[in-house]
């Protein structure tokens, strides 16, 4: 059985600033990019042959800066761990790392933020965190299993969060994969217009 990772080949481009870019827009696209040539390499895809056949870039809603926002993160004093459902069978092991307050169109939010140690063992993740979210686009715009979100440990009480980074699990795309399953607070209930769509018609 394959085991998605959860965060993307291309995480070292999630760390670049707008200020390399003429535009923050520009940054993010050059990242879809990144994404969209890994896809096409067998090597590194979890698309099926089939469909990398007639693979020619993902779905994206286009860069939208309302959807980039700052937010207070609040990091818990007793990291409870407990097990996320997953796709299939598996039990994977996660810690309530902290939690994220966020205002997105007039209304004030609330995301958790979870981490794996197993995880963050690995080179270069040891201040990994995770954020798994469904939205109201769940099951027509985007994935209906909801989408993911990149997230390094900030070194302060405020982070940005940028759902324009959100992304797909891999079990979006293909078969055979194991994915965590966004935990039921973690909805959102509003239309979360940005970041990747759903593949195709899985």
């Amino acid at each position: 059985m394959k085991i998605s990772l959860f965060c993307l080949l291309f995480l070292s481009c999630v760390a670049l600033s707008a200020q390399q870019f003429d535009s923050y827009s520009d940054s993010v696209l050059f990242q879809r990019q990144v994404k969209d040539k890994e896809f096409g390499d067998s090597l590194h895809s979890p698309l099926s042959k089939e469909d990398r056949a007639h693979f020619h870039g993902l779905s994206y809603f286009a860069p939208d800066t309302s959807f980039r926002v700052k937010a207070v993160f609040l990091k818990y004093k007793k990291q409870e761990a407990f097990v996320m459902k997953t796709s299939t069978d598996r039990v994977p092991v996660y810690h309530k790392y902290g939690y994220l307050v966020f205002t997105l169109q007039g209304k004030t939010f609330t995301l958790q933020v979870y981490r794996n140690k197993e995880i963050a063992k690995r080179p270069g993740m040891k201040d990994y965190l995770f954020i798994p979210f469904t939205d109201l686009t769940n099951g027509s715009e985007t994935y209906g299993g909801g989408r993911y979100i990149d997230f390094r440990i900030p070194k302060g009480k405020e982070a940005w969060l940028d759902f324009n980074m959100s992304y797909n699990p891999y079990c979006a795309y293909s078969a055979g994969y194991s994915c965590p399953v966004p935990p039921e607070e973690n909805f959102l209930n509003i239309r979360v217009g940005a970041g990747e769509k759903n593949f195709g018609d899985h």
